[in-house]
Parts: C-alpha cells; structure tokens; sequence
C-alpha cells in the first residue's frame, strides 16, 4: 500500500522530552501501513540514537536517519522531505505531540480537496495561538481570503510534490525566522490551503528546564537581517496597496513593535535596548509605510509614532502603560438553555491602572479621540488620537479553555458595542452580549473532554487584545443561577463553580474533582404531588439526558442503613429521583434519605425525611415544599408530546423519508400539529 503520511521530526539530545511525541505517533488512528516516521537525529550525543534505532525495530514504520550535527532544525526537515515516501508530509517537532487522529483526519481533509497545505488546529500552554485562524474548518482558501498569515510555525501537513515542484526548503545552519519565510515562501504559491479547526491536531509542550526551541535571547542584528529575508518574499509577491500592507502589517505589529512592547521590553537593559531599535528603525523606514503605519489601531499608532520619532525611553514608559491595560468583564447573567447550553451574559471594556478605571476617549467636534491624559509624555502637546473610525473594532469575544490540556474552543457569542458618556466630553466603549458555552459540543465538535473548562472574554479595542476572566466580578443573583446539570447520552455531570480564591468562573466536565452533593446541598428539594414517591432536584437536565442510576440510602436515627435502587430522569429541565413505591425487607419507621449522586465511595446528598409504612411503602415526610401544580401539568403533557413524537417517529420515519420532497414536507406540517 502507498505512504499517505510521512512525518519529519528532527532530533538533538531530546532526553525524556521526545516521549510523548514518540507515544503520540504510536497511537494514532492512521494504519501502521499507511504513515512512516522519520526521525532524522541530528547528531545527538546522548542515548537518543540507540533508543530511536531500537523503536524502529519495533515498528517497521519508524526510520531514523543520522546526520552530522547542523545546529539547528532546518537541514534535518530538508533531509526528511527529499526521504520521504509519502504523498503528504507533517513535520513535528521532538518536544511536541499528535492528537491520536491527527494524521488521519488532516489526510483526508488534504486528500479530498487536493491541498497543498493543511493547516490542523493547535494548542499550548506555554505560546501565543491564532485561535482566529481556527476558528471555522475551511476546506479551500489560501493566503488571499483567509488570516493565514497568522500562522506561521512549520508543524503542518504538505504535500510532498508541491514542496519538491516549488523547490520550497528551510535555510541550513544556526539563523532565526526560518519557519516563517519557509511559511511564506510556501503560502503565496500554493493554490488550496486547509484548515480542520473542529479537532484539535498538535500540542506545543512547555519543557520544565525552559529550552524550548525559541526560548533563547535573539541577537538583533541577525534577527531582523533574517526578517528582512521574509518581508522580502512578501514584497515579491505582491502589488503595492492594502493586500501588501495587510501583510506588512503583521510582521511589523508582532515581530518589530511586539519586541518593543510590554513585558519585553521593560527588561531591557539601556545598550540591550539600542541594539534593538537600531536593527529594527532601519527596517521599518524601508518597508512601513505610511499604509503600513495608518491601518494600525490607536494604541499601537502611538507605538509605530515613538519608532519613528526615536523616542527610545518614550516606549519604555508607554510599554509600562499599556502593561497596566486590561479586560474587565463583569458577569451579569447565567442561565442553562433547553438546548443544553450555558447562556452567559456579560459586560465588558478595557480598564487602565492600578484602579482599573475606564479606559477614557474624549469627544471633539463629533469626533472620538484617546483622551489626551493617556497620551500626554508620548505624542507632542495638542496632538491628538482619533478613533473614531475604529468604533466597528471594538469586539468581545467568549472561548472555553481546558486548563490542563490547553484546547481552546469558541463559543458563539454576540455583542454591542455602545459609547458611554462619562461627563464633560469623556467617555468609554461598553461592550454588552451573550455567549453561548455549549460543553456538549456544537456542529463538527463533539462534547468537550473531562476536565476544568475556564470561561475567558477577549476585549478587542484600538489594536490590543486582552484576556479577561469571568466571575469575581458579577450580579448578585447569579451564584443561585449557577445550578448543576446532567447532560448527554450517558449522562455527565457539569458543574459551574466559582474558583477559590480569584472567583472565577469554571465548568467541571464529568466530575474532574467536584461533586454534585457538594453543590446541591443548599439548593432546593421538591416533592411532586400524588401517591407515587418522586423528588424535584435543582439540577438542570434535558429531556434528551439518559437516566442517571443512583443508589439510596435509607438511615435510621440508630444508624442502621438500607440501600434501595434509584433514578434520577429529566423532567421539565430538573432531574427528579424517582423512589421505589415499596422498601422491600426494610422495618417499617421513620427514615433518613440520602442519595449516593457521585458514586459510592463519595458523600451521599442528604433529600428529606421519609417513613416506610409496615407494608413497605414509601412515603416522602409533608414537611417537604410541593412543585407548583402547573410545572406538573406541563411536565405531564410534555411527556406526552414526546411519547407521541417517539412513536410517530419510529413508525412512520422509514416510510415518510422516501417520499418525494413536497410530501414529506406536508406530512412533518401535518405531525408539527399533532404534537406541537
């Protein structure tokens, strides 16, 4: 069979660091037929090289090819690609690893749409992520029409003969920005790029001695006479106007001004600092232009404006400034929506200082400026900042974080953006909106994995993006909203909690350390009316969640126990614990209930008082609140649809779908009536 996947992972003196990526090639989905890894050892001096050749023993599949060493990463991935034998190579980095369906699922997204670059989604916990760049799959694009730029590391998929075809290669020896003028060299030609953002691919590990690749202090000189390499290629490649100095842009805000911005920066040494700005001034003056300079956002203008006037120290204390800018998101609202989702309402700006206090625009003649006092020491006096065209780039956003694996997912979320008065010309953007946190995944996403999930709001405004976490600030009604659920098909439980000490807002999927009896405990317990023995829990539910066993407890006051079996089930979006009507060999008396909610080693959550009749019957003590007789007669004739709905479904779904399109349509019109 052919090789559909070559993977290319260069290696130097990796030590413990290699295992996981090792493990990750091993348990991938794609057959062992199918894929070849080629670890190139780039003449390592430990024991590396005696443990790859003894793993390529044990799987036929694993070739190691040793070279002299050659300092850095670029010849052994030049090496693999001329070795490889397959349609698609990946490169992979020693210290990082594969999803177990990361070859798999890039190769075929590759293979269907003939791609010349697949781009899989990634995580880290330690780098920046272009979560915009993933954040839809994209089955065709290219550098044209999609924020490829943005994503400039090597660790993608390639097909081989297009790398081969357009003679695309990493530069040899020690030198910096190589993986970027690789990317870019490699996007401009490249006729269809793809991008799976609905399964997360490749993890970036931080290593705890701190030798990540990268991690070293660059030298200046040679840093920005490589970038100069890169922007060369995007000059080649493109017309001057807005598609250039798009591009420019990029390099320009991240690579220039990002190495003359907060937290760098203000850990410079004076010689340290002139040795930066003189290598990066020159290379701003040949290619950002006025274009490049004026389609920054306000804060960063005042950043581009301190270069060009060679304000050295005037950029370390606008560094120090923006360091003190930050998101402020105050939780207004949460709710669990019939969907299953987490509707989180919230408010949100940036903030500036020790005081978090707004970040203020001052109004002039119907047009918004940053308020002089932010400016004043920076720009020369009068000078002033308009924004008021960067009104539309005020934008927050809502994402769900693993906080052990790193795997971020957007949540679909929408906002306004209003300008608030603040008296006397001044004034601040509020951002308002909803997000929607769905831990049973969304279309193209399964459910989120077990874990804690933190909730983050980006604040977007005047070309800065900051981070803000959800919870410490928040409307007082919200911790009685923030109810437990069960959730799926079998169920899991969800648990919005608040973090000690911050406040922040998390979800617990599936019980990664919190229980249901603990945050049930002081939330209300209901009995439904009627003989049968049945408990409303505040615990929110679907009327898709699949029953929930549980065990009961039944304790006397001289601690004798008895255990029954239990159910919890959804109904009208809370789980109800429904009783055995009959205690079977339990003495009749009064009895203390308790269920075992987290499994039978963990605390039990203590319900009611009930008293088991001489004949075994059960009977939930009258002290206990009664459901509101409408929520019954609701629950009831909803129970009722779906019965219906079930058994119309079951009966006539194999015969209505091969009708023709108009009749299937009036049949589902006709069956909407019925049941509603």
């Amino acid at each position: 069979m052919s090789i559909k996947v070559s993977v290319i992972i260069p290696v130097y003196n990796p030590g413990k660091y290699i295992q996981p990526c090792i493990d990750s090639l091993v348990r991938q989905t794609l057959p062992a037929d199918e894929f070849e890894v080629l670890f190139v050892n780039d003449g390592s001096t430990d024991d590396t090289p005696e443990k790859l050749e003894a793993l390529a023993k044990e799987h036929p599949h694993f070739r190691v090819i040793s070279i002299p060493n050659s300092g850095w990463p670029g010849k052994p991935r030049n090496i693999g690609v001329g070795e490889a034998k397959g349609e698609y190579v990946q490169f992979l980095d020693q210290d990082d690893y594969l999803a177990s369906d990361a070859l798999r699922r890039l190769y075929e997204m590759g293979h269907r749409n003939g791609s010349d670059i697949v781009i899989g989604k990634v995580a880290s916990n330690f780098r920046g992520v272009p979560h915009g760049v993933f954040r839809v799959d994209r089955e065709k694009c290219t550098i044209h029409n999609a924020p490829l730029y943005d994503s400039l590391t090597p660790h993608k998929m390639f097909r081989t003969e297009f790398l081969r075809e357009n003679k695309i290669a990493y530069p040899e020896g020690k030198r910096r920005l190589e993986d970027q003028l690789y990317m870019m060299e490699a996007y401009f030609p490249a006729k269809v790029v793809s991008i799976l953002g609905s399964y997360t691919c490749y993890y970036y590990s931080k290593r705890d001695d701190g030798n990540n690749a990268g991690s070293a202090r660059i030298v200046p000189s040679g840093y920005y006479g490589n970038l100069r390499e890169v922007l060369d290629v995007v000059v080649a490649n493109t017309e001057p106007g807005d598609f250039r100095d798009l591009l420019l842009r990029r390099f320009y805000r991240v690579e220039m001004l990002g190495r003359l911005s907060e937290p760098s920066v203000l850990k410079y040494d004076e010689a340290y600092l002139d040795e930066m700005v003189d290598a990066v001034k020159p290379l701003a003056e040949t290619y950002m232009t006025d274009g490049v300079h004026n389609g920054l956002g306000a804060l960063a203008r005042v950043r581009s404006t301190l270069l060009r006037r060679d304000d050295r120290q005037g950029l370390v204390r606008f560094a120090r400034l923006m360091s003190s800018i930050k998101g402020a998101a105050r939780l207004e609202d949460v709710a669990w929506q019939n969907d299953g989702k987490f509707a989180v309402t919230v408010s949100a700006r940036l903030v500036v200082g020790d005081d978090a206090e707004p970040l203020r625009l001052l109004r002039r003649d119907d047009r918004l400026h940053l308020h002089p006092d932010l400016t004043e020491g920076y720009l020369r006096e009068g000078e002033l900042v308009d924004v008021t065209d960067e009104l539309d780039g005020f934008k927050a956003e809502m994402s769900l974080r693993n906080r052990e694996t790193a795997v971020e997912w957007p949540c679909a979320a929408k906002y306004t953006a209003a300008v608030q008065d603040l008296g006397d010309g001044v004034c601040e953007v509020v951002l308002r909106g909803t997000g929607q946190v769905s831990p049973q995944g969304v279309k193209g996403r399964g459910p989120v994995s077990r874990g804690f999930w933190d909730i983050w709001v980006p604040v977007r405004g005047l070309g800065v993006v900051r981070k803000a976490r959800l919870g410490a600030d928040r409307a007082p009604h919200v911790d009685q909203d923030c109810r437990p659920a069960l959730l799926g098909s079998p169920s899991r439980a969800v648990i919005p909690y608040f973090t000690d000490p911050h406040g922040n807002l998390t979800l617990d999927v599936d019980r990664r350390s919190k229980r249901l009896a603990t945050y049930l405990e002081n939330r209300p317990v209901q009995r439904m009316p009627g003989e049968r023995p049945e408990l409303r829990l505040d615990l929110f539910t679907r009327a898709v969640t699949a029953p929930y066993k549980t065990d009961l407890v039944l304790t006397s006051d001289s601690g004798r126990s008895y255990t029954l079996p239990g159910e919890v089930r959804p109904v009208a979006e809370r789980g109800h614990i429904v009783l055995p009507e009959r205690a079977a060999g339990v003495p009749a008396g009064e009895w203390s209930l308790s269920a075992k909610l987290d499994g039978e080693k963990n605390e039990a959550l203590d319900l009611c008082e009930v008293t088991v009749r001489g004949n075994g019957k059960v009977q939930i003590s009258s002290d206990l609140p009664v459901v509101d007789p409408e929520l019954v007669r609701s629950a009831l004739a909803r129970r009722r649809k779906e019965n219906v709905r079930r058994r119309l479904s079951a009966v006539g779904g194999p015969v209505v779908r091969r009708l023709p399109s108009p009749a299937r349509k009036k049949l589902r019109g006709l069956a909407k009536k019925l049941v509603g």
